[in-house]
């Protein structure tokens, strides 16, 4: 245990050097307190809702955007067909069917009920993670994972989120033999981004990959 405890800031500093970009990152979305981008972090939370790679989700997301759905506006106007192909450019033909009604009607709430504008959503929930939570499982193909993956990246522009882990990032954090409690992570990361770090303890949670390269660096410099 304590030996743990003694690699644990380097662990840590290992993942976010390897594994610290966002999802959002990956996806090309360069993330402000704005409607255009925080429209995109919700489409990209919707498809890594899926029982998918996060890779695929990733390159759909990235389809759809280039494909010129950037903003709830556009993906409303897009017909069905035009985001089932670009679901399919990015690998997502398992759900592309689904995945685009649900991207439709998901667009078409946002509009109504917020305008486009996804800062309406949270200035009306404040800073209560379970109201802003509940009021994002409304989206259409959003449950409790996707509202936790919108709410884990878009920390890094909504600081009254942060700090958020979630409970795919502290199972992340005991496959690495980290302490699984937030703000204890949250201060072996020092300085850095809580999103990023939350990130990068997905990726140990999704890849045992990732755990085993970082568990081997850690024990070789110790």
């Amino acid at each position: 245990m304590a030996d743990r405890r003694r690699r644990a800031p380097s662990v840590v500093r290992a993942l976010l050097d390897a594994h610290g970009s966002t999802y959002a990152e990956d996806a090309g979305i360069r993330l402000r307190d704005t409607p255009q981008p925080l429209y995109q972090l919700l489409v990209l939370s919707v498809l890594l809702s899926a029982r998918i790679r996060s890779t695929v989700a990733v390159a759909s997301a990235r389809e759809l955007f280039d494909a010129g759905m950037r903003d709830a506006r556009r993906m409303a106007d897009a017909s069905w067909q035009a985001r089932v192909d670009a679901l399919g450019r990015g690998g997502y033909r398992r759900y592309d069917e689904r995945t685009s009604t649900q991207l439709g009607e998901g667009a078409e709430l946002v509009l109504r009920d917020y305008g486009g504008d996804l800062r309406r959503l949270r200035d009306a929930a404040g800073d209560d993670d379970a109201e802003l939570s509940r009021q994002l499982q409304k989206v259409p193909g959003l449950g409790p994972m996707g509202a936790d993956i919108f709410l884990r990246e878009v920390q890094r522009v909504w600081p009254g989120v942060a700090p958020r882990l979630g409970d795919k990032a502290l199972q992340g954090a005991r496959r690495l033999g980290l302490p699984d409690d937030p703000a204890e992570l949250v201060r072996l990361a020092g300085d850095s981004d809580p999103a990023a770090l939350a990130a990068a303890l997905v990726r140990a949670a999704l890849d045992k990959g990732v755990v085993e390269e970082l568990v081997g660096e850690a024990a070789d410099s110790s």
